[in-house]
């Protein structure tokens, strides 16, 4: 009889721009801005990605650019526009949410701090199944009214909040700021239907 198999979420934090993922002058010219208002120096930015092991299996988590090359064998579970809401039927201003089994995140290598998720079998595979549910808000834009934008640390925030992991001490290390966190929090209180139960892949 074989042992129990692992379950893990791990969030990482990775510096805005690494490896070409995101949009690194939108992020920059946005952190500007709002720390001119605030008053404030700029802070560097970071933006949060899950791996996830269940069942034998790894999964990653992101949101991601989707121009590039094809979403084929990248697990897209949901598409949104970047910037304006009318503009995400160009390729150019989508991005995807990728749950990608066995997947990789090219740019995990040059993450600058990782939180080990406090977890158990039925919130991780709770979490890997919401990433289909997902709301598709503009990237860039707070259209929910949180005082925030969404980007790709709203998606993580809402997935582990929508899916009764405690994150109250979730932070980016000392020196870095995570805009969208709080929108994807909001977001979180905001029940919009039925969530989906776990259901294990077929090999």
């Amino acid at each position: 009889m074989t042992g129990e198999q692992p379950t893990t979420v791990t969030m990482y934090w990775i510096p805005l721009g690494a490896g070409n993922r995101i949009v690194p002058f939108c992020g920059r010219t946005y952190e500007w801005w709002r720390a001119r208002r605030e008053h404030r120096r700029p802070s560097r930015l970071v933006h949060a990605a899950l791996v996830a092991e269940h069942c034998g299996r790894t999964y990653t988590i992101e949101q991601a650019p989707a121009w590039g090359s094809g979403s084929g064998g990248r697990g897209v579970t949901v598409c949104g526009a970047v910037g304006l809401a009318r503009l995400g039927r160009f390729r150019l201003f989508r991005y995807e949410i990728r749950c990608c089994v066995d997947g990789t995140i090219p740019d995990l290598t040059e993450a600058v701090a990782q939180d080990d998720v406090a977890t158990d079998a039925a919130r991780t595979g709770h979490l890997i199944d919401l990433a289909r549910c997902v709301p598709a808000h503009t990237w860039g834009r707070d259209e929910i009214h949180a005082g925030d934008m969404w980007n790709s640390n709203s998606v993580v925030a809402w997935l582990l909040a929508r899916s009764h992991h405690d994150i109250t001490d979730a932070a980016p290390p000392d020196g870095f700021r995570a805009p969208g966190w709080r929108a994807g929090l909001v977001a979180a209180s905001i029940r919009e239907g039925p969530e989906p139960g776990w259901s294990r892949p077929q090999p």
